[in-house]
């Protein structure tokens, strides 16, 4: 072999290495890019109580979600009525009277207030015992005293007879008992954690990736086709895990509402899902278009230069006579 034959070896050798490790950079982050996304919705979108109520105050109009609260607050009210009530002769006359003046009420600005104000009790409440730090897990249950001081304020304002004399009792209702809360509290640590690490690493290694690729045209390909891949897959999970949650309630008439709820909280990262498929698409689109097309126009741009007549040189000037 001539020394001609054995010149490029040395130089194409170290460049497969370096490929392979831009690869498996890429690849890495094309796979932190939906863990990344998932973990920064369920740490900062879920966890900002101001936020949370923004989102769920919508749904007091909701006619699923009124009409299983309808329901609920119903059967409470039968329930504290006392036995007798609840099983005697007057059961059938009271029953529905009381579901229908609940049902009315569902549709008052004073039912929005509550829903507010009960969302931002349960939200602050579960906020605390995640963000506890101590040996023991408590059970979370919320004082029902400052939603029934919310509607009770709106229904003064509305003039409805009697609403000044509505008590203000201070009923703890449990919201989450002491097993449930331990286990998600090591869960919330987790996300907290991976929703600052996840998208560093994964723009890590996506900007070395790029950088050590040998064309990195391809690389910013291949990069969006991951991300475009991740936010699919995103989507995706949305949608499976709707069915799976909306499947495993025991109440199938208030899957509904359920779904409802779902949809309201998992809307932003639905929308940031199809924004990683749209933006990855593009991305990708445009690094091939570039790579196909970018060569010929710039052969055309210096075939047009080098076919354009060279300007005429300035004349010389000339001196006068004396």
């Amino acid at each position: 072999m001539s020394e001609h034959d054995r010149a490029p070896v040395p130089e194409q050798a170290p460049l497969r290495p370096r490929n392979a490790l831009s690869a498996v950079l890429l690849v890495l982050a094309c796979l932190l890019v939906p863990f990344a996304t998932l973990a920064s919705w369920a740490a900062h979108g879920l966890t900002d109580t101001g936020r949370y109520v923004r989102t769920m105050a919508p749904l007091a109009a909701d006619p699923d979600v009124r009409h299983a609260v309808a329901d609920t607050l119903g059967d409470g009210i039968m329930r504290e009525a006392g036995h007798e009530l609840d099983t005697g002769p007057l059961r059938g006359t009271v029953g529905p009277f009381v579901h229908d003046a609940v049902r009315s009420f569902t549709r008052t600005e004073a039912f929005r207030a509550g829903w507010d104000a009960a969302n931002r009790a349960v939200h602050d409440a579960v906020l605390r015992a995640l963000r506890d730090d101590g040996p023991h897990a408590d059970a979370v249950t919320v004082d029902l005293a400052p939603v029934v001081a919310r509607v009770k304020h709106r229904l003064t304002a509305d003039h409805v007879p009697f609403a000044h004399r509505i008590p203000v009792p201070h009923a703890r209702v449990p919201v989450l008992p002491a097993d449930d809360v331990d286990r998600l509290r090591r869960g919330y640590h987790v996300l907290d954690t991976a929703a600052v690490w996840l998208p560093l690493a994964a723009a890590a290694c996506a900007v070395t990736g790029t950088a050590l690729a040998a064309c990195r045209r391809r690389a910013v390909t291949a990069l969006g086709l991951g991300t475009a891949l991740g936010g699919g897959l995103l989507v995706l999970a949305v949608a499976i895990g709707r069915r799976l949650t909306l499947a495993d309630l025991p109440d199938t008439l208030h899957r509904a509402a359920a779904g409802a709820v779902y949809d309201a909280l998992t809307a932003t990262l639905s929308t940031v899902s199809w924004l990683l498929l749209a933006f990855g698409l593009t991305v990708a689109l445009g690094s091939w278009l570039t790579g196909r097309y970018g060569p010929r126009l710039a052969s055309r741009r210096r075939a047009r230069a080098s076919e354009a007549p060279a300007a005429d040189p300035p004349p010389e000037p000339t001196r006068a006579r004396a």
